[in-house]
């Protein structure tokens, strides 16, 4: 059984596909977060799937069940889904990917992705992302546009990707799209380290912002916009309600006004901003006394 399934075969009009995967891309969910309020706020449309039995090891992304009336189980897997919907007030179409970070077969994964931008027609594929970064909370959300091709750095005012080291299903779309002689670019959100399990609307929305003007779109976050507010008012009270989460902050923001632009740094690894952390509570509490990991 083929792994892709057209549900329907939509006729789109000169199509952008903005693409966002669950996992190692997706830190502070701001990715997937960003991508499915495009899909609920458009009233987008499903058109096809891949069936995620070839790709993925259920024993590391587990299938949910929920009961329908009390009564009746269902199984929701983990698929990868594509919509479509009209770009508000443009006169061509969005195609959304939403789907998880494989386990398996990365390449013919990506391979599909990449043949349904094909087939669609589509003109340029945003991926969304969202990195972990020592970056404060408090402060505006940095975001990072990058590609390869010269002319869409140029058009785009996006930066040239120098990054090199282990890289997500993101990375591998971009050299399948490439491939296919599509052109690809993405734009990453910084994601606070110290919060990163939690959803991070303010990164979402941030994304969002940064969208519009690459798809010639304006979307209404309004629902975004105040799960933001609320958002930063509770990591304020937690932050605020712990001496060194707070001294933390501070010295964060320190950095963060004193650094070069996010764009130019060297990406630290979650190992290193842990260990990082760590040794910031150590320092504060002097030697033989340890200190909590961040959460």
């Amino acid at each position: 059984m083929a792994s892709l399934r057209y549900t329907s075969r939509p006729t789109l009009r000169e199509p952008i596909m903005v693409a966002a995967f669950h996992g190692w891309n997706d830190g502070g969910s701001a990715a997937t977060l960003a991508a499915t309020y495009l899909k609920t706020s458009l009233d987008a449309r499903r058109f096809a799937v891949i069936d995620p039995d070839e790709y993925v090891d259920f024993q590391q992304i587990r299938p949910t069940v929920s009961l329908n009336d009390g009564r009746t189980r269902r199984i929701s897997w983990p698929e990868t889904e594509f919509f479509h919907a009209p770009l508000p007030g443009a006169d061509r179409d969005l195609l959304l990917c939403i789907g998880v970070e494989p386990n398996l077969k990365w390449r013919a994964f990506s391979a599909e992705i990449a043949g349904v931008a094909v087939a669609a027609g589509t003109t340029l594929t945003i991926t969304l992302g969202g990195l972990l970064a020592d970056t404060p909370h408090s402060r505006p959300v940095p975001i990072t546009g990058t590609a390869s091709d010269p002319a869409l750095i140029e058009r785009l005012g996006f930066h040239r990707s120098r990054y090199e080291g282990p890289t997500g299903i993101v990375g591998v779309l971009h050299a399948a799209l490439a491939q296919e002689g599509l052109p690809s670019a993405s734009l990453w959100a910084a994601v606070p380290h110290y919060i990163s399990a939690n959803t991070n609307p303010k990164a979402a929305l941030a994304l969002l912002e940064a969208l519009e003007p690459v798809v010639g779109a304006q979307f209404d976050p309004t629902e975004l916009e105040q799960a933001s507010t609320l958002f930063d008012q509770q990591v304020a009270s937690i932050a605020e309600s712990d001496p060194e989460i707070t001294a933390y902050v501070e010295e964060l923001e320190r950095r963060n006004d004193d650094d070069e632009p996010e764009a130019e740094r060297e990406l630290p690894t979650g190992d290193e901003l842990e260990a990082d952390f760590q040794r910031f509570l150590r320092d504060r509490k002097g030697p033989g006394e340890g200190g909590p990991g961040p959460e």
